[in-house]
């Protein structure tokens, strides 16, 4: 029920941002639009990404609370990659709503409390609110439909193609063995960027000596 709930709150305050900006975009705000646009689907990707690789490369599924809650879905996904495809539309989005929830909550709130010029003057913050909201909610949706071998709808095959959403070939590159490359899932596109400039091998060197424990490598998948 609490899934539902989740799920049902999203759909409402993503669809209030959204008409915000529809209502309030002015052809002078194009560049601001489409900046912002592009700010919130590349925040969302790096950030799926960070959460990937520290669940795949830290800690254990016996640590209290986040062992099980966190880590255990990440391990397992590469013991069985195509389990999540069993997975129904609450299972699979459910926790991603409650964390778009977090972010477009207080923006709401701050919509409709500053009122119209506040949202005049920060018009951007509104595009990037629903286009990072959004791409968060989805990202287990997507991450999903690049696993899935058959039953793909054909609008998201053409998102694939197009690589607006994740594609299925270029998230194989991640569960080829160790799984050290290519974490983020919403739509993989800082992957190839953040892997030239070794940005989670860093983290690593960095983080270990903090932690004093060793990163966890993955030796098999499927």
């Amino acid at each position: 029920m609490f899934e539902i709930v989740n799920m049902g709150l999203y759909v409402m305050l993503q669809l209030t941002i959204t008409l915000l900006v529809i209502y309030y975009f002015k052809k002078e705000n194009l560049g601001a639009f489409f900046l912002s646009l592009i700010f919130g689907a590349l925040l969302a990707d790096f950030m799926s990404g960070l959460v990937h690789w520290a669940a795949d490369t830290w800690g254990s599924v016996d640590l209290p609370i986040i062992g099980q809650a966190f880590i255990r879905p990440f391990r397992e996904h590469h013991v069985d990659p195509v389990a999540m495809t069993k997975h129904d539309i609450v299972e699979t989005n459910a926790d991603n709503c409650m964390l778009a929830n977090l972010f477009l909550a207080p923006l709401t709130i701050s919509c409709y409390v500053l009122g119209e010029t506040w949202m005049l003057q920060h018009f951007g913050i509104l595009v990037f609110g629903a286009t990072f909201a959004i791409y968060v909610c989805l990202t287990n949706q997507i991450h999903k439909w690049s696993h899935m071998i058959t039953g793909v709808p054909k609008w998201v095959k053409l998102l694939q193609d197009a690589h607006i959403i994740l594609p299925r070939p270029h998230h194989h590159i991640h569960h080829i063995s160790p799984h050290e490359t290519y974490f983020c899932i919403t739509g993989g596109w800082l992957n190839y960027p953040l892997e030239k400039i070794q940005f989670f091998q860093t983290l690593e060197v960095i983080i270990e000596p903090v932690l004093v424990t060793s990163p966890v490598r993955m030796i098999s998948d499927g």
